[in-house]
């Protein structure tokens, strides 16, 4: 298919809107969250509409159809991100919860004291804290992989950090402020070769550019649904058959067993095993939707707009004065654009372009041991998706000479 911006941009209704009266929204924040479709609202308004029953639990026509409904979108998330397998994809809430439950069943079973894992210096707070915690815990070793100074991972410094036999390497497949695509197949082809599990937090890759697991060859994959034009309170993690056989169940309670006794529990088969309680059904509905649309659209088609889209918009910010970029050059990143201005607060910035209904983040984007490397608190951040357009970055760009104007 032929990407259609303006087609595309139809299918949102959002974008429609008025922040105000006679200002238009500009939506530069898809980092945070993505909009969604109207395929996705209507799938989900469907759901309750004809179909909101209980999975898994009753005979009745509403429970197997929801059920069906549900299943189904495992698999259309399965087919996304060709796992072999829909039983590889456990439904969870978010990334976060994602690789928190590697961290609270995988690591706590095989990891013990003095045991390495290998992160990044360019880590979401989700790939930071369930690692710190376990080292407070269990005493395992926390290595970093340094960022260079144009926002790259240092890869000879990763193949010294190897040297040490890691038994775990979790690291970002894109970085949610330099917009950083790390090399994620080699990454993982060195740690197997090191003997080290691998977890991917793939948040800001999946919904962007596709990702293959069977061909990254990886342990743990995680993301979320709300990044990729779906509903948020949904995510997943994708892990390699044989691992997620040998863990134990990460929740209790009801559907992740196969019998309880009194004093005893048989856990069920995958991916039920992590599945505890009744789980976002609904959500799981417009995961599917959303795995639709893009694949309807063309995920070669979301990147390629995506490249053009970043390489404009840095070359219009880079032509500003005082506006310091960071990460790297548009062919080694994704859609993102974070920068600080001289003599102003991200913040500043943010609320005054605002004013033009340009919605952009302002903050340390959930990375603060990233911004503490480049000596700075915060960036603002403008980040960009399959509906953005260029004369978004132009309105973006009016907005900072507004700020620079307003500030003197």
């Amino acid at each position: 298919m032929t990407f259609d911006i303006d087609r595309v941009r139809k299918d949102f209704p959002i974008l429609d809107r008025e922040v105000r009266p006679g200002v238009k929204l500009v939506y530069l924040d898809s980092t945070a969250t993505a909009q969604k479709p109207a395929a996705v609202l209507a799938a989900m308004d469907d759901f309750y509409r004809r179909s909101n029953a209980n999975i898994h639990r009753g005979v009745h026509t509403l429970a197997e159809e929801s059920t069906t409904l549900y299943e189904q979108a495992r698999e259309k998330i399965a087919k996304f991100i060709n796992a072999a397998s829909p039983r590889q994809v456990i439904y969870t809430r978010n990334t976060t919860e994602s690789i928190n439950l590697v961290a609270y069943t995988w690591a706590r079973t095989n990891l013990k004291l003095g045991d390495l894992v290998i992160l990044t210096e360019m880590e979401h707070h989700s790939n930071l804290v369930p690692w710190q915690i376990l080292a407070a815990e269990r005493g395992v070793r926390l290595e970093f992989i340094p960022v260079t100074v144009d926002g790259l991972l240092d890869l000879e410094e990763y193949k010294k950090l190897l040297e040490q036999n890691p038994k775990l390497v979790s690291f970002t497949h894109m970085s949610n402020v330099l917009g950083t695509i790390n090399p994620a197949a080699e990454m993982i082809r060195l740690a197997h070769a090191a003997g080290a599990v691998t977890v991917v937090d793939a948040a800001q890759s999946v919904p962007h550019f596709k990702v293959d697991v069977q061909a990254l060859d990886v342990d743990f994959l995680a993301f979320s649904a709300h990044k990729m034009v779906g509903p948020t309170g949904i995510g997943a993690l994708y892990g390699k058959a044989a691992l997620l056989e040998a863990m134990p169940p990460f929740l209790g309670g009801g559907d992740m067993i196969k019998e309880v006794k009194l004093r005893s529990f048989r856990p069920n088969d995958l991916p039920y095993k992590f599945e505890a309680g009744t789980p976002a059904i609904a959500e799981a509905v417009g995961f599917g939707a959303a795995c639709d649309y893009l694949s309807a659209v063309g995920m070669d088609e979301v990147a390629a707009h995506e490249h053009e889209i970043t390489e404009y918009a840095l070359e219009r910010l880079e032509e500003i004065p005082g506006v310091r970029l960071f990460g790297p050059s548009a062919d080694k990143k994704g859609g993102v654009a974070a920068f600080t201005l001289q003599g102003v607060h991200p913040h500043d910035v943010a609320q005054i372009v605002d004013g033009l209904g340009v919605a952009v983040r302002a903050g340390h984007h959930c990375a603060q041991p990233l911004h503490e490397k480049f000596k700075i608190e915060a960036t603002s951040r403008a980040s960009f998706y399959l509906y953005t357009t260029k004369d978004e970055i132009d309105k973006l760009v009016e907005g900072i000479y507004k700020v620079k104007e307003y500030f003197g």
